[in-house]
């Protein structure tokens, strides 16, 4: 479990060094998590180890959202105020994230069918 939490964290300080260093418009835990999309991809299977790790945090992930409602809560004026132009700016983020994630998720799938691809329209009549 140990080899799997410094493959993260690894990876979250490739990240930060790489934003620190050539993308300081991008977080660095962001790019972090890109670079081991490519390490996963590369290698066509997840570590054990990492897969655990990966699994207790998820346990657990309900915990991360305490400081956030403590935000809001904190906030609740502002929310007031603004309300409506939260509102519309997280349903327009949600639905392009929805968008973006389904055509990178397609593309970078093998197994995706192309649209108009004669014969994948065979293979789904039979």
């Amino acid at each position: 479990m140990i080899e799997g939490l410094l493959i993260l964290l690894g990876f979250q300080a490739a990240g930060e060094l790489l934003s620190w260093l050539v993308l300081p418009m991008i977080p660095g835990p962001v790019l972090g998590l890109v670079l081991l999309l490519v390490f996963l991809r590369a290698r066509r299977t997840v570590p054990d180890s990492v897969s655990k790790v990966g699994s207790g945090i998820l346990q657990h992930l309900g915990l991360l959202f305490v400081p956030a409602s403590v935000g809001v809560v904190l906030f609740a004026p502002q929310l007031r105020t603004h309300g409506l132009a939260l509102l519309l700016a997280l349903v327009v983020s949600v639905l392009a994230t929805v968008a973006v994630t389904g055509v990178v998720l397609r593309w970078l799938s093998p197994d995706a069918p192309t649209a108009g691809d004669p014969d994948q329209e065979h293979s789904d009549a039979n």
